[in-house]
């Protein structure tokens, strides 16, 4: 136990300065498993110095020059969403329900025609035990079981199918007010889209996948790697940015997050981009020094336009739970969240808590994860959301 102590990190040691990053730990930059976190001892990765259009005529970046040829072919050849993952959740309802299949089997409510095919009390029980399970939250379930029974004392359902076809309206009827798509203000330039979150909910990821869709919708846009904390997150960042054709600012790891969104925003605004997105680090909820320096990244940003920023995307792990309710407690009452995404919804069984956000908040749920692909960030939809939930027949409307 003594020597365990004893022993010498690598960054102590004389030739620190010249450690360079592995094949390992650059492929470590990029996730191959949704929610798959990141070696918290990985090391720094390369400083990337600026943009990609500024570094190529202005500063060399020697860093990336540094690098093996064998770890300079793993960066280029690490993808930044997982070779092997599922190929894209078909277009339309049948790719939600496709993808949420977990959530649809923790709910169970087609088996309730099967061990309660009667109108009463029981199956009313079963239905709030269901959306309890499904992290649907206290709050919501209570107003959906009440106002079911109350319709059932007034006789207004004829048999069960019925009932579950009520249910199915009260479940869009509680989040189609919030699924509202991002809408990119043209007379806005550049848009200015701040993207927060906890550790770990896939915050840079989505990043990527929102370029690749803004870019696709003909807008130009600017990411800014204000991810200066976690190790190789903007390395991971600039990749996107090189597979989506997209700039990146960008001053390396350990840099101050609001020099880097200054920097960013002063370049878009010079060089008439329409959108810039910026990544921050992920932080606890609970970190009162960290949720004060979004506040800071927030007023660096008005120095140069005082709307900015116009959009403050708070990014969701679905699979968290009620727990994500605290979260966005905490980031709204920090920086005023204007947008979620909820991401990983294809890999949990507690989907159920995007109703729980939906009436606490009210706040838009602009875009959902159901999916590794590109393809699987899709505009938040509430029919097809529930429709993926409840038992087929019943979910075909």
């Amino acid at each position: 136990m003594i020597g365990f102590f004893r022993r010498k990190k690598p960054q102590d040691g004389p030739d620190a300065a010249q450690t360079r990053p592995s094949t390992e730990e650059l492929a470590a930059a990029f996730p191959r498993a949704p929610g798959e976190m990141l070696p918290t001892d990985a090391p720094p990765a390369a400083a990337a110095v600026v943009d990609e259009a500024v570094s190529k005529t202005d500063a060399p970046n020697d860093d990336a020059s540094a690098l093996s040829e064998p770890a300079a072919a793993a960066s280029r050849a690490d993808e930044p969403e997982p070779a092997d993952a599922a190929p894209a959740a078909p277009a339309g309802k049948s790719g939600w329900r496709d993808r949420l299949r977990r959530t649809s089997a923790a709910l169970g409510l087609a088996g309730l025609f099967t061990r309660n095919p009667r109108l009463d009390d029981d199956l009313l029980d079963e239905i709030e035990t269901a959306l309890l399970t499904a992290d649907v939250g206290v709050p919501a379930t209570t107003a959906i079981i009440e106002d079911l029974r109350k319709r059932m004392k007034e006789r207004e359902f004829a048999d069960a199918q019925a009932l579950l076809k009520a249910l199915r309206a009260d479940l869009i009827a509680l989040i189609t007010p919030v699924a509202r798509p991002l809408v990119i203000d043209t007379s806005r330039k550049p848009f200015v889209v701040l993207t927060i979150g906890v550790n770990g909910v896939g915050k840079t990821t989505t990043i990527g996948k929102l370029a690749r869709r803004f870019k696709q919708d003909g807008h130009s846009l600017m990411l800014a790697a204000g991810d200066t904390f976690r190790a190789a997150a903007v390395a991971q960042l600039q990749t996107w940015g090189e597979r989506n054709g997209v700039p990146v600012v960008a001053q390396g790891q350990d840099a101050d997050p609001a020099s880097v969104a200054f920097d960013a925003l002063q370049s878009a605004k010079s060089r008439g981009f329409d959108v810039l997105i910026a990544d921050t680090a992920g932080r606890l909820h609970t970190q009162t020094g960290l949720m004060s320096e979004l506040g800071k990244i927030r007023r660096v940003l008005g120095k140069i336009d005082e709307s900015a920023p116009h959009e403050v995307l708070m990014v969701i792990d679905g699979t968290t739970g009620q727990n994500a309710l605290s979260q966005l407690r905490q980031f709204h009452a920090a920086v005023g969240v204007t947008g979620l995404v909820v991401t990983k919804l294809d890999g949990t069984a507690k989907g159920g808590v995007v109703f729980a956000l939906a009436r606490e908040f009210g706040i838009p749920i602009r875009y959902a994860g159901i999916g590794e692909r590109v393809e699987d960030l899709r505009v938040f939809d509430a029919e097809a959301f529930v429709d993926a939930l409840l038992p087929e027949a019943l979910g075909a409307g």
